[in-house]
């Protein structure tokens, strides 16, 4: 009895991780009684966790995986995220199978003294005295590089203690100091200076590296490639050390951000909380509801905070809450909501806390917000997975008024440019998932040369279905096809003519509307149908299979790696040149301003695009000169040879 639930438990772990997303972040392991056993990091969280269940584990990981109930994972945006939160998880929870750090190191912050004529420094203590500090810097490569250049471009006092001078150092006369022990400075134009190195600091640095990049490409000009270098290197500290950090900073105020995904009547909401200026943990949760979101928010908020569960000053809000202290607009309905919502933080806490929807300036916030919700949104992924679509299958089915559950759906799909490449796509759905190793390609032969999608599809669907019924293999439960009415009556026809019993429907992108054969009025199902969303997935993964292939037949005989061979243009501007003007010739012969804003290129990659075309064509030109050439010259040779062999036949001939 005792084995099975280890087998069980083990298959159930082994299964959650099968499902995790292959980003950096922490692990957690937790064992039947909730408590936190283990925490890691990992570049790449599934493939860390699939190493935990090789064959060949060792004697701790065997316990940790014997003693585990569950796994839980919190996505960060990199490694050094990761490994700010996996030590601020190990200090606050002590787990068993961790390594017990006994020094309690923390990572380097940068401190801006309060006092009169303040100074810049690095350093791992925290005073409270109103210094400024910014960090934590996990790099300190790159936290040394700045504060090297800090030192070299801003004039601070270097001195620990500052008292009033007679002479000035020799910092001073070296340009390093401004010298106001001396008087040599006010105090409004050296705090001038401090506040720059604030901005710096605190991530404000575009100016900045605007004016070091044009002095690295001066420095380049000059041949002073050693200055440029160095320059290039300190560019690339202030970058490294500006990214946002998720996970900690130096604003030791409480507050919580939440954000959620939904899909249907699903909804996961993910809340991250930061106390102390550090993320102390992550809390998943997750509903079914047919409410609208603002409702859905609102009962969150309440369920959510309890006398157990007190909330902080600020609440930080993702997207579609119109709650107290947002700014956004109501109605009425929302202002009512907001007063009883209002009514019951005063009621239970004596406090309203601040909800705030940060826009995209507020980059902290906003980074802390995006990962929240890019966890809520793989937390909701996995619980859909679990789940399974028999439910949206079922739908379909109901809806449509099918003949049995579409288990097995095709669809199918056309893509030319202009008449030229057509393909079909056809893609096979098995249980609401993609089964691609039933996915084909039909290079199209009835149609080259003309637009004719009713015909395309005629083509495509005559020959995927008479060749099933020729091999007597299986056939769908349910086609779908990309487009709208006339496109399911030209497949029904072939159908017919096939004696395939199939249902048919299509879906219309502009409107999302769903046509059966026939129909006088197509069938709207709402946003959030899980019906629907089962027939967009196959829908947009027709037309991706499709393009894909029409765009690799398109490169080769439009010459994309011509165009791709131009200094700023990728293949995506390629095939927009192509798009735009069909050929080679058109581009050679067009005008470099209506190039750049047709295709919305630089002037300088316009023109470089038409220069690359036109050496193309003259190359071609002279290839095909060179064969003409050699044509002549052996046509030429093989007349001469019969001429000697007639001339030759001839001094035979006895007159």
């Amino acid at each position: 009895m005792v084995h099975n639930r280890l087998s069980e438990n083990y298959a159930l772990l082994k299964g959650f991780v099968k499902n995790t997303p292959l980003e950096p972040g922490v692990y957690i392991w937790r064992d039947s009684e909730n408590r936190i056993i283990y925490v890691g990091k990992a570049r790449a969280l599934r493939n860390r966790l699939n190493s935990y269940f090789a064959i060949t584990k060792n004697v701790k990981t065997a316990a940790l995986i014997r003693n585990s109930k569950t796994i839980e994972t919190i996505i960060v945006s990199n490694e050094y995220e990761a490994l700010l939160l996996e030590n601020t998880l190990i200090k606050q929870h002590s787990p068993k199978y961790n390594i017990n750090l006994k020094d309690g190191k923390t990572y380097p912050v940068v401190r801006i003294t309060a006092d009169k004529f303040g100074r810049v420094f690095r350093t791992r203590r925290i005073v409270e005295d109103g210094s400024l500090y910014f960090g934590p810097f996990p790099n300190v490569q790159a936290l040394d590089k700045t504060l090297a250049l800090i030192e070299k471009t801003f004039t601070l006092r270097k001195c620990r203690t500052f008292k009033p001078r007679k002479s000035p150092c020799l910092y001073y006369h070296i340009g390093r100091c401004l010298a106001p022990c001396c008087g040599k400075v006010e105090e409004d134009a050296y705090n001038i200076q401090v506040e720059r190195i604030r901005k710096l600091l605190a991530g404000e640095t575009s100016a900045l590296i605007i004016d070091l990049t044009g002095q690295m490409h001066e420095a380049a000009r000059s041949l002073k490639y050693e200055e440029a270098a160095s320059i290039r290197n300190t560019i690339h500290a202030i970058e490294s050390l500006s990214e946002t950090n998720s996970v900690e900073d130096m604003d030791s105020e409480s507050r919580d951000y939440i954000a959620w995904a939904s899909e249907g009547i699903f909804t996961t909401f993910s809340v991250i909380s930061m106390r102390g200026g550090r993320m102390t943990g992550q809390e998943l949760f997750s509903s079914r509801s047919a409410a609208e979101e603002h409702e859905s928010i609102m009962t969150f908020l309440v369920a959510y905070y309890s006398p157990d569960r007190i909330p902080p000053p600020k609440v930080f809000i993702s997207h579609g809450f119109a709650g107290p202290g947002t700014g956004s607009e109501t109605g009425s309905d929302a202002e009512d909501d907001n007063s009883a919502l209002n009514r019951y933080f005063q009621e239970q806490f004596g406090q309203i806390p601040e909800f705030i929807m940060p826009d995209d300036s507020e980059r902290r916030h906003a980074a802390a917000l995006a990962m929240a919700a890019h966890n809520a949104r793989e937390e909701l992924r996995r619980r859909l997975k679990e789940r399974g679509v028999g439910p949206a299958l079922d739908e379909l089915k109901q809806v449509l008024s099918l003949s049995s559950r579409p288990e097995c759906i095709e669809g199918f799909d056309i893509s030319h440019l202009e008449g030229k490449h057509p393909v079909a796509s056809l893609i096979s759905f098995r249980n609401g998932n993609p089964d691609r190793k039933n996915y084909r390609h039909f290079k199209l032969k009835t149609v080259i040369g003309k637009i004719d999608d009713y015909a395309a599809l005629r083509e495509a669907v005559q020959r995927r279905y008479s060749r099933q019924i020729r091999e007597n293999k299986e056939l769908p439960d349910l086609i779908l096809i990309d487009g709208g009415l006339g496109q399911v009556n030209a497949v029904k026809t072939v159908l017919a003519e096939l004696g395939v019993d199939c249902d048919l429907a299509s879906l219309a992108k502009r409107e999302e509307e769903i046509w059966l054969p026939h129909a006088k009025t197509p069938i709207k199902l709402p946003e959030r149908s899980e019906a629907l969303k089962v027939l967009q997935y196959i829908r947009d993964e027709t037309h991706r299979f499709a393009t894909a292939l029409n765009t690799n037949l398109r490169s080769k005989e439009l010459c994309f790696p011509i165009l791709e061979s131009v200094d700023g243009i990728g293949p995506k501007r390629a095939a927009t040149l192509m798009k735009h003007y069909g050929s080679l010739e058109k581009i050679a012969a067009a005008e470099a301003e209506e190039i750049a804003e047709k295709c919305s290129l630089k002037i300088s990659a316009a023109k470089a695009a038409r220069a690359a075309a036109r050496l193309a064509l003259e190359d071609r030109l002279a290839k095909k000169d060179r064969l003409n050439a050699k044509f002549a010259a052996k046509k030429a040779s093989e007349e001469a040879a019969l001429a000697a062999e007639a001339f030759a036949a001839e001094d035979k001939i006895d007159y």
